[in-house]
């Protein structure tokens, strides 16, 4: 059993207080209101671009696919960058989930997760252009129900390690959501399973235009680091001295001269 099955100030409040029927549709509305618009402001927050500016000096969001999500990152900044910003998406997304779930339970935790999955896509403190909302979607499917998270981690690695398309996989996960959670958890939360799934495909759908195109970006393990070797041992050495590049280039001259004779 969640926790927003065990606690929820809504019904707390209704049950212990002899409300009007006026102050519990006020009372109501009031929470709804915080529940759309904390969540909101928390998914707005985002960790790839806050990231990028106070570490690197840049904006994420002028590199590689102008997305501020972890891929972009792994991309452009390396691993860790990369790490940094899905934990720092999904901590966002727990929390927005739990104050939801706690004030107005089941249906306040999914209203909650679809609005702080609309602010990471939309965030209204970076001009309303973010990520594309898969790291705060896992975060759903975890607090809605363990076991669908499993599965559509399982699907997910197996896709993107198969194909080498991140994008593939996480429109693939995406679609699964609402039918696992439908499957193993039941219809509670499916609509904004459903509503979350149908914003991250849309946010995908340049992505998916490469996919049909064959011409969407591989991840690749490992290039990046051999395509410096390869640059280092094959250019010439930085701290050679130009007076030692002139006597190496004489002397090769005259070796070819000595064979030549």
């Amino acid at each position: 059993m969640f926790f927003y099955k065990i606690v929820c100030l809504y019904e707390a409040v209704i049950s212990n207080y002899k409300l009007t029927d006026t102050v519990k549709s006020l009372f109501f509305i009031g929470l709804l209101l915080v529940i759309i618009s904390v969540p909101y402001m928390l998914g707005s927050i985002n960790f790839g671009i806050i990231i990028s500016k106070n570490k690197y000096s840049g904006d994420i969001r002028e590199h590689g696919s102008g997305n501020a999500g972890a891929t972009n990152m792994l991309r452009t900044y390396g691993t860790k960058a990369a790490v940094l910003t899905i934990a720092g998406d999904m901590l966002k997304s727990a929390v927005a989930i739990t104050v939801g779930g706690i004030l107005l339970s089941g249906d306040g935790a999914g209203i909650a997760a679809f609005f702080c999955v609309m602010g990471h896509v939309f965030p209204c403190w970076h001009k309303f252009k973010g990520g594309k909302g898969v790291a705060a979607t896992a975060v759903a499917a975890l607090m809605f129900d363990p076991l669908t998270f499993l599965f559509l981690l399982i699907a997910f690695l197996v896709i993107a390690i198969g194909s080498r398309f991140v994008s593939l996989a996480s429109v693939m996960g995406a679609l699964m959501f609402p039918l696992f959670l439908n499957s193993l958890a039941g219809p509670e939360l499916v609509i904004w399973a459903f509503l979350i799934s149908a914003l991250v495909v849309f946010m995908h759908r340049s992505n998916i235009k490469r996919l049909y195109n064959k011409t969407e970006s591989k991840l690749e393990f490992g290039k990046k680091k051999e395509a410096e070797k390869t640059v280092d041992e094959t250019s010439p050495d930085v701290n050679e001295k130009p007076e030692e590049k002139k006597n190496n280039t004489k002397n090769t001259s005259k070796k070819k001269l000595e064979r030549r004779k």
